[in-house]
C-alpha cells in the first residue's frame, strides 16, 4: 500500500468524473526543474547532480524526461507534510485531533516543496537561485494539474463570456493560495465600490456639460471681441483676441464648477469608506479561512525546521549607517526623478514656441494645446521607461538593506517601488496642477528657460483644462496600450509555441505500432511553453491598480471621468488577470496571506494625499476660490441695484492685468499686429494677473485672492480629514459576527478544558 498524501481535496470525486487523460495519482509532480542538456563530465552536469543528490537525501522522489531539454519531475514525501500539520497545529482554528492526518491541499504541497527546493544547499554551498543565475537550471515551477477545479476555473473564470459572473474566491484560494485569492477579492471589492464614485463621477461631469455655454464667465470670453491679449511668445506670435478662445474657456467651465468641489469631497470621503468596508470584508473571508490571527514569521519558522533541523533563527538587526545611505540614495533618486518632471516642463516650454513659429495656421492657434497633448504622449512614454530602471534601483536599495525575511524584503521594496512610481507619474502633474502660469513672471519680466524661451501662462479662465487633459491621456494609454501589451504579447507566444510543438505526424508503415508516449511529457512540456512567472507576477498587478487608485483620487477635482475610466478598465482587468493565470502564464506558487500586506497603508496613505491634492486643486488650481472672491467682494451684486444680475459679471475684466506694450523686453522683437488693427491704436494689452498699471507690483486683490485660498485650503483639509476619522470610527474593522465567532470558539474551548480537568479529577 502506497503511502501518499492526496494533492487536493477534491479527489473524492467519482473516478468517471476526472479527466481520462491526468496522470495517476503516483504520477502527479509537485515540481518540475528544467536544464539543458550539458557534457557528461562537465561543471554544469556535476552541480546539477549534487543539488538533485541533496533532494534524494531528503526522501525527495525525482523523474527524469529528456526531450530538447532535461525536465526534473520532483515529489516530496509524505513525512515533511506531517511534520507541517504537527508543527503548525493552531488552538486558535478549529480543533484538530494531532493523530489524525488531514490531506494537504496542493497550494500547501506546492508551498513548502518550493521553500525547500529554494532553501536546499549543495556541498559547493549553492542554492537554486545561484544555480540558475550560472545556467546549471534554467527554470523551475508547479504544474497547472489537470483536474475538475482546474477544469471549472479555465471554462467559468478565465473567460470573456464570465465578464459578469461572481468571481469564484474559494476555488480561487484553493489553485492559487491566499495571497492571489485576497488579490482578487480586493479588486472585485474596489471595483463595485468604484461603480459608486463613476456614477457620481459621470452625474457631476454631465452637469458640467448642461451649463457649457450657460456660464456667466464663458460668455464674457466669447464676446470679449476688443479685449486684445499679450502674445504667446516672443517671436512671430501676434497680439489675439480673448473670444478667439470661446470654446477653450466653455470647457474650462464645463469641468471648473461648483460640483467639483462637492465631488472632490465626496471622494475624500469615499475612499476612506473603501478602506473601511474592505477591512470588514477582509476580516470576514480570513476567517472563514481560519487565517484571521495566522504567523507568518511562525509558519517560515516552520518550514526553515522541516527543511533543516539544524536551522537557527536570523537575528531581527538595525543599522542607522545602512539605513541613512538608503535614505540618501532614494533622495537622489527622487530628484532625478523630479529632474526628468522639469525635462518635460522644458520640452512643453519649446514645443509651445515651436508650434507657435509654425507655418500652419492651426498649430500656431493651436499651439498650447499640442504642447500640452505631446508632452503627456511623451510623459507616458517615460513612465513605461522608468518603469524599468525604478525597480532595478529599489531591489538594489533593497539588497542593501539586507532584510530579515522575504515579507520584510517585500514591504520595503514595496514602499520604495511606489514612491518612485509616484514621482514618476505625478511629477509633471504636479507641476501642471500647482506651478504652471504661477512662476512664469508677467510681460515685461518673463521667467526664461535658459535665458531664452518663456515659461507657459495659462488661458485666461484658467489651468485646470489642462491638467484635465493630461490626466486623460495618460489614463487613456496605461489603461489600453499597457493592458492589450499585457495580454496579446504572452498570447501571441503562447500561440507560436503551440504552432511549433504540433510536429507533423509519421506515417506508420502497416503492422507497426505506435510507441507509447510518457504522459507526463506532454503536460511538462505544456507548463514549460508557458510564459515564464516571478515572485513579482501579483506584485505587478496589485501596483498597477493602487497607481490607478492614486490617479483615480489624488486629482480627481480635474478629472470626474476618472472613476468612470478606472471602473471600466477593471472589469477587464479582473477577467484579463484571470486568463492570464490561467490559460497564458505557468502556475504561481502559492503563498499563504491573511491580508494584503503593506498595500494596505500604500492605500492609505494615498487617501490622505487625496484630500491633499484635491483641496490644493481646488483652492489653486480652480478659478473657484477667485470667483467667490469677486462675487462676495467685488461684483456688481455688492452694490446697490443689482437685483437680477448674475455676481459674476465682470469677473473676467476683474482677473486681466494691463501691460504697456512699450514695455516689452528691449530684445523682444514686437510681433505682428492683427490686421483688423492699425499698428499705432494698440497702446496696452491683457493678461492673465491680478497685478497694478504702473510698476506691475501685486494688487490688493491678489492678496486678497490669495488668504482666501489659503483659508479654504486648511478648511477643506481639516473637515475632509475629520470626516474621514469619523468614517473609520463609525465603520469598525472587524464586523460583530467575526467577533463573536471567536469569543464563541474561545468559550467552547474553555468549557471543554475544564470538563475535561472535572472528568480527569472524578477518575
Amino acid at each position: 500500500m502506497q503511502d501518499e498524501v492526496l494533492l487536493t481535496p477534491w479527489r473524492d470525486f467519482p473516478v468517471e468524473d476526472t479527466d481520462p487523460f491526468a496522470p495517476r495519482d503516483e504520477e502527479k509532480w509537485d515540481f518540475v526543474l528544467v536544464s539543458d542538456i550539458h557534457e557528461v563530465g562537465s561543471e554544469k552536469e556535476i552541480k546539477r547532480k549534487k543539488f538533485l543528490d541533496e533532494l534524494s537525501k531528503k526522501g525527495f522522489a525525482i523523474k527524469k524526461i529528456e526531450d530538447k531539454k532535461l525536465f526534473y519531475g520532483v515529489r516530496a514525501p509524505n513525512q515533511i507534510f506531517r511534520k507541517y500539520q504537527w508543527l503548525l497545529r493552531n488552538s486558535n482554528s478549529r480543533p484538530q485531533n494531532p493523530d489524525v492526518h488531514h490531506d494537504v491541499p496542493a497550494t500547501t504541497r506546492i508551498r513548502i516543496v518550493n521553500f525547500i527546493l529554494q532553501n536546499t544547499v549543495t556541498p559547493d554551498l549553492e542554492k537554486l537561485h545561484n544555480l540558475m543565475k550560472k545556467k546549471v537550471f534554467e527554470t523551475a515551477f508547479p504544474l497547472h494539474e489537470k483536474e475538475e477545479l482546474t477544469e471549472f476555473l479555465r471554462h467559468k473564470w478565465a473567460r470573456w463570456r464570465g465578464i459578469c459572473r461572481q468571481q469564484p474566491i474559494e476555488k480561487i484560494r484553493c489553485y492559487f493560495g491566499e495571497k492571489v485569492a485576497l488579490y482578487f477579492a480586493w479588486l472585485g471589492w474596489y471595483t463595485y465600490l468604484l461603480g459608486v464614485a463613476a456614477l457620481v463621477g459621470l452625474v457631476v461631469f454631465v452637469a458640467g456639460i448642461t451649463v457649457f455655454s450657460s456660464s456667466q464667465v464663458s460668455k464674457e470670453i466669447c464676446e470679449a471681441n476688443d479685449t486684445i491679449m499679450c502674445p504667446l511668445c516672443d517671436q512671430k506670435c501676434p497680439f489675439w483676441l480673448l473670444s478667439d478662445t470661446c470654446t477653450y474657456a466653455k470647457v474650462t467651465h464645463m469641468i471648473d464648477n461648483e460640483g467639483t468641489v462637492l465631488f472632490a469631497m465626496f471622494m475624500a470621503i469615499w475612499a476612506t469608506v473603501f478602506l473601511e468596508l474592505w477591512k470588514r470584508h477582509r476580516a470576514t473571508v480570513v476567517t472563514d479561512w481560519d487565517l484571521y490571527r495566522w504567523d507568518e514569521d511562525e509558519e517560515e519558522l516552520a518550514m526553515e525546521l522541516i527543511n533543516n533541523l539544524q536551522h537557527e533563527p536570523r537575528r531581527y538587526q538595525h543599522s542607522y549607517f545602512r539605513s541613512t545611505i538608503i535614505l540618501l540614495l532614494v533622495l537622489v533618486m527622487i530628484a532625478v526623478l523630479i529632474g526628468i518632471a522639469h525635462a518635460l516642463v522644458i520640452y512643453r516650454v519649446i514645443a509651445t514656441a515651436f508650434f507657435s513659429q509654425s507655418n500652419s495656421e492651426f498649430l500656431r492657434e493651436q499651439a498650447n494645446t499640442m504642447a500640452v497633448m505631446t508632452g503627456a504622449v511623451l510623459h507616458y512614454i517615460t513612465i513605461v521607461i522608468m518603469n524599468k530602471v525604478n525597480r532595478r534601483v529599489a531591489l538594489y536599495l533593497c539588497d542593501l538593506e539586507k532584510p530579515r525575511t522575504f515579507s520584510q524584503r517585500e514591504n520595503n521594496f514595496t514602499v520604495k517601488i511606489f514612491t518612485f512610481q509616484f514621482f514618476t507619474n505625478f511629477s509633471s502633474l504636479i507641476y501642471i496642477a500647482f506651478f504652471l502660469g504661477r512662476i512664469n513672471g508677467h510681460p515685461g519680466n518673463y521667467m526664461r528657460v535658459a535665458g531664452r524661451w518663456r515659461l507657459e501662462e495659462c488661458h485666461p479662465s484658467g489651468c485646470i483644462t489642462d491638467l484635465f487633459i493630461q490626466m486623460a491621456i495618460i489614463m487613456l494609454l496605461k489603461q489600453t496600450i499597457s493592458n492589450v501589451m499585457e495580454y496579446l504579447v504572452p498570447w501571441i507566444e503562447h500561440k507560436l509555441c503551440k504552432k511549433q510543438r504540433c510536429p507533423k505526424k509519421r506515417s506508420m508503415v502497416l503492422g507497426e505500432e505506435e510507441a507509447a508516449e510518457d504522459p507526463c511529457k506532454s503536460h511538462w512540456l505544456s507548463n514549460y511553453e508557458l510564459k515564464e512567472v516571478n515572485i513579482f507576477s501579483l506584485f505587478d498587478e496589485f501596483l498597477e491598480m493602487v497607481i490607478q487608485y492614486s490617479f483615480t483620487t489624488i486629482f480627481v477635482a480635474a478629472f470626474p471621468l476618472a472613476p468612470l475610466l478606472a471602473f471600466c478598465n477593471n472589469i477587464f482587468e479582473i477577467h484579463l488577470d484571470a486568463i492570464k493565470m490561467m490559460r497564458l502564464y505557468r502556475r504561481m506558487v502559492p503563498r499563504k496571506a491573511n491580508d494584503i500586506g503593506i498595500w494596505l497603508q500604500v492605500l492609505e496613505a494615498v487617501g490622505i494625499l487625496a484630500v491633499i491634492g484635491n483641496g490644493l486643486v481646488i483652492a489653486i488650481t480652480s478659478d473657484f476660490i477667485p470667483m467667490q472672491v469677486y462675487k462676495y467682494t467685488y461684483s456688481p451684486c455688492m452694490m446697490e441695484n443689482s437685483t437680477g444680475m448674475d455676481c459674476s459679471t465682470g469677473y473676467i475684466n476683474h482677473s486681466l492685468s494691463v501691460f504697456r506694450i512699450q514695455d516689452f523686453e528691449p530684445y523682444t522683437k514686437v510681433p505682428e499686429m492683427l490686421p483688423d488693427f492699425v499698428r499705432d491704436e494698440i497702446k496696452e494689452c491683457r493678461y492673465r494677473d491680478y497685478r497694478n498699471t504702473d510698476d506691475y507690483s501685486y494688487t490688493v486683490q491678489f492678496w486678497h485672492i490669495f488668504a482666501a485660498r489659503l483659508a479654504f485650503l486648511i478648511l477643506f483639509e481639516h473637515v475632509a480629514l475629520c470626516v474621514k476619522v469619523i468614517a473609520a470610527w463609525y465603520i469598525p474593522d472587524v464586523p460583530q459576527s467575526v467577533k463573536n465567532k471567536f469569543l464563541d470558539r474561545k468559550h467552547s474551548n474553555l468549557r471543554k478544558q475544564l470538563s475535561m480537568m472535572e472528568y480527569s479529577t472524578e477518575v
